[in-house]
């Protein structure tokens, strides 16, 4: 990867709908270009409203810099299907594995951020071929009624469940601002304003709750003990949403893993605060691939002989009728080749495969 930065993408999205196993409807984002980063749902989100976020659009203007940044709306949130009966990981977990199917994904990188990495740690396990790299952003193995160790504690967990239950459609968005202080008490009151809103548009009171709920009862703690994919987590210390001790346990239970600690009160990073540039450069060195790695999948993709001449004249940037006239073949015969090579490499433009052919000889 270059060391020079491309210039930030212009944030216009393509939106797109698949469905889950039991009928869900799932709303999917994607932005920029590159090897594709794919963000695993979690509680609070809305992919068309992030767009105008001054929360999450400078997430959505890095992390498109170098990938093609995949986001989609969990269920029951945003523009994906409101009226939902199941709120479970396994559910959660289907929802995934139905975008990874639907947008054709054979391997990329995957991050859970908060509650989404219980999910991306579970869909790692079931699926470890497709995932290069995990990355895990104020993640936890147990909800908070499973690392619950009080009467107080558990009464705290589910004070917060009746809470959205009672305030969280109201006009007043004192009992909304409970849970932005939690996401982000350094925000300015711009970003608190704009939290507040998200909250109130992006899910109906009695599915945020369910939603809570059942991330309170999550516990995949065996499930990342049993992982085998490179993982970087990532925590701030003064998290008010996820203690930063639950961080490091997560941490402690991944076989390998790399820990980052972060000088942050915020359970979502702000663009502003000293730990945003610490957090993307290790994000950054952790996603780039190192030159074996490049050996490893060049080695792993079986094109037929005649793919790889193909290939070779793609590289050269010929297109599909000059190459059709090279080899004396049908234009419509080379199309088709060239569509096998975009899916066995795992890259959806000629650019993407010239970029794929020259790195790997």
């Amino acid at each position: 990867m270059s060391a020079v930065q491309r210039s930030p993408p212009n944030l216009r999205q393509n939106l797109r709908f698949c469905t889950a196993g039991d009928g869900t409807r799932i709303a999917i984002a994607s932005i920029g270009a590159g090897p594709p980063l794919l963000r695993a749902a979690h509680w609070l989100s809305h992919v068309e409203h992030d767009l105008k976020s001054p929360v999450w659009r400078p997430w959505l203007t890095e992390l498109a810099r170098d990938h093609q940044y995949i986001r989609y709306d969990q269920r029951g949130c945003g523009l994906s299907d409101s009226t939902v009966a199941d709120f479970s990981l396994d559910a959660w977990v289907g929802d995934l594995e139905a975008v990874v199917d639907s947008l054709g994904l054979r391997r990329f990188a995957l991050i859970g951020m908060s509650q989404g990495g219980a999910v991306a740690i579970a869909y790692a396990v079931r699926h470890p071929e497709r995932v290069s790299h995990l990355v895990l952003h104020g993640a936890y193995a147990r909800g908070a009624l499973q690392r619950a160790t009080s009467d107080a504690e558990r009464l705290e967990a589910e004070t917060l469940v009746n809470l959205i239950r009672l305030g969280w459609g109201r006009d007043n968005a004192a009992f909304r601002q409970v849970f932005t202080n939690q996401f982000i008490p350094e925000g300015t009151p711009a970003q608190h304003q704009w939290w507040n809103e998200l909250e109130r548009l992006t899910a109906s009171p009695e599915n945020a709750a369910r939603t809570l709920d059942a991330f309170h009862r999550v516990d995949v703690t065996g499930l990342a003990r049993q992982l085998r994919v490179n993982t970087l987590v990532l925590h701030a210390r003064g998290d008010a949403r996820v203690p930063f001790d639950e961080g490091v346990r997560l941490a402690a239970l991944i076989p390998g893993a790399r820990f980052v600690p972060l000088e942050s009160d915020n359970h979502v990073l702000l663009d502003s605060e000293p730990a945003w540039p610490l957090f993307l450069c290790e994000l950054r060195g952790f996603l780039r691939p190192a030159p074996s790695d490049a050996r490893e999948e060049a080695a792993a993709v079986t094109l037929t002989a005649a793919e790889r001449e193909v290939l070779r004249l793609v590289a050269q940037g010929l297109d599909n009728l000059s190459i059709a006239r090279q080899l004396k073949k049908s234009e419509k015969t080379v199309r088709n080749q060239v569509s096998s090579i975009f899916d066995k490499l795992g890259v959806h433009t000629r650019a993407e495969a010239i970029v794929y052919a020259r790195d790997r000889g």
